[in-house]
């Protein structure tokens, strides 16, 4: 028994709508905003990937075309260069291998110590006076003086591998064209020192032993301590093939900027008087030959370096011609 009363269910017709009823649309229509807000979801999600996977490029394209800093802490190569920890190691096997070099030219002199003691160090002082005699003053006196001479000419023979350990080390921060000139300017470096080296030797030595032995009373005996002599020698010997090394001074300066030939032909009248004042000082003999001497090679050495400063800045005008006109 059924009362009219009673609330009875329609029957469905398989498609999730009721016959008979006024709202059988009405699922239909609760189903249809669900389905547009999925739709927009999917659009928000995509447009978010996108934007996501944009910003991700551009992020890896600024890390590729900034490098991080992280070398320079690790010591890891960084991609514009050498890190410090790099230069560090490159150093010390540039070191390492100026050392061998060093052990070796000693070696190689050691079985050549006693031509080098009497007729290298101590001729020179034979041949300035037959009075002046050299004594040992203490127990190891020949042994370190042997020492000195040992190592003295060993670097004096492995100078140019010593140089050009020192620009391999610099080379890689300079400039292709200086890359290029660096053999002649290793040349060139050697070439100075062992010219100052020989003048110190054949013609200012003997100058300065044969004043020394000359000078003074005749009742006073000449007995030079080796020790002293040979620091005398090799000073010498040193100071001259240091100050042959002024053409190169000034084409390096001349390189960078710092000195033109204008400014050097401008005080060459000065220039010239400061060198026969330091020849007058460091020549012991008044003789005005002896003096110049010593003074002429080192004006030669000053034109030298005026037309090896001219060279330089002519070629760095001829190249900003060049950048000009590109």
């Amino acid at each position: 028994m059924s009362n009219d009363n009673d609330p009875t269910i329609p029957p469905n017709d398989g498609n999730g709508t009721a016959e008979n009823s006024g709202d059988e649309l009405m699922p239909l229509k609760k189903d249809e905003p669900v389905e547009e807000s999925k739709e927009a979801t999917e659009e928000e999600d995509a447009l978010a990937t996108f934007e996501a996977a944009e910003a991700s490029e551009r992020a890896l394209a600024e890390e590729e075309s900034q490098p991080t800093d992280s070398g320079a802490d690790t010591g890891t190569e960084k991609p514009g260069g050498m890190g410090f920890i790099d230069h560090l190691d490159e150093l010390r096997w540039r070191l390492i291998r100026a050392g061998i070099a060093l052990v070796i030219a000693a070696i190689g002199s050691a079985f050549f110590s006693d031509v080098l003691v009497n007729e290298v160090l101590i001729k020179p002082l034979q041949q300035s006076g037959p009075d002046i005699q050299l004594q040992n003053l203490v127990p190891y006196g020949q042994i370190s003086l042997y020492l000195q001479v040992i190592f003295f000419t060993a670097f004096v023979l492995a100078f140019p591998f010593l140089v050009w350990q020192i620009w391999q080390f610099v080379e890689p921060g300079l400039h292709e064209t200086e890359k290029a000139a660096s053999r002649f300017i290793i040349l060139f470096i050697s070439v100075c020192f062992f010219t100052g080296i020989a003048f110190g030797y054949f013609i200012f030595l003997p100058i300065s032993l044969k004043f020394f032995a000359g000078f003074g009373s005749e009742l006073i005996t000449n007995n030079i301590a080796v020790q002293d002599y040979v620091s005398f020698f090799m000073g010498t010997l040193l100071t001259t093939g240091l100050v042959f090394e002024l053409p190169f001074i000034s084409y390096v300066l001349s390189k960078i900027g710092l000195l033109t030939p204008a400014f050097m032909r401008f005080y060459r009248r000065h220039a010239v008087v400061t060198m026969l004042v330091v020849a007058a000082i460091v020549t012991p003999s008044t003789d005005m030959v002896t003096q110049g001497v010593i003074a002429i090679p080192m004006i030669l050495l000053y034109e030298l370096s005026i037309y090896i400063s001219g060279a330089v800045q002519k070629k760095r005008n001829k190249q900003q011609m060049q950048e000009n006109q590109a």
